[in-house]
């Protein structure tokens, strides 16, 4: 297997506009062939996703998705370019999937960068006090950070998190899959989740893993 170095990385990225992490995934798969990666990244749209960023997306859908005897409730707002895309069923079906997700895996944050900075620092200093207490060197601790701290983000930030319905991919691929599908931009604005009795102390019962059931099925 080629190794692939970190200015390949940011060359492809700079030529394609793809992501970072789907630049490395396209050098390993094409062995460090950069002409391959950049065919990669376009015959599964990424680059020319990530290439309408800069687009206006002010169209859209605001989905509402409640689970059960209206147990769990989400509402999220998710926009396109235009309506004749936020019309579509299978537009209307992606947004429900990403409201249901929302039901099942409890994000907090849309995006790493909405993580107030207090809040950021405050799980950094958690996991650097775990770290010491294992032992380690403060020098070692503040690499486990790094390396710890993308669970924190896979559990606060919808983005990060893998898609209850195809945990192989997390959800920021599936919405570049489906900007590559309609060819416009697409971004998850922001949501709400709410759960009946949230914060009255009560008795203890998972809403969340009836809602991935009743995906499943």
């Amino acid at each position: 297997m080629a190794e692939i170095s970190a200015a390949q990385v940011k060359e492809l990225r700079e030529r394609t506009g793809a992501g970072m992490l789907d630049c490395k995934k396209a050098l390993v798969q094409c062995e460090g062939d950069m002409d391959k990666a950049i065919d990669s990244l376009r015959e599964k749209g990424l680059a020319a996703a990530a290439k309408k960023e800069g687009r206006i997306a002010a169209e859209g859908l605001v989905e509402s998705y409640i689970h059960g005897a209206g147990r769990i409730g989400v509402l999220v707002e998710v926009n396109c370019e235009t309506d004749f895309v936020s019309r579509s069923d299978d537009y209307r079906r992606f947004v429900r999937d990403i409201a249901m997700h929302i039901a099942a895996a409890r994000p907090e944050y849309v995006n790493i960068s909405d993580i107030p900075a207090e809040i950021l620092e405050h799980e950094r200093n958690i996991l650097r006090a775990q770290a010491l207490n294992e032992g380690k060197p403060a020098n070692i601790a503040e690499k486990m950070i790094e390396g710890r701290i993308s669970k924190f983000y896979k559990d606060v930030c919808l983005m990060e998190q893998p898609f209850v319905k195809d945990p192989d991919k997390v959800i920021k691929e599936i919405l570049l899959d489906q900007i590559a599908k309609v060819g416009e931009k697409i971004s998850i604005r922001r949501f709400s989740r709410f759960e009946l009795g949230e914060g009255i102390e009560k008795a203890h019962s998972n809403f969340a893993d009836e809602v991935m059931k009743e995906i499943a099925r």
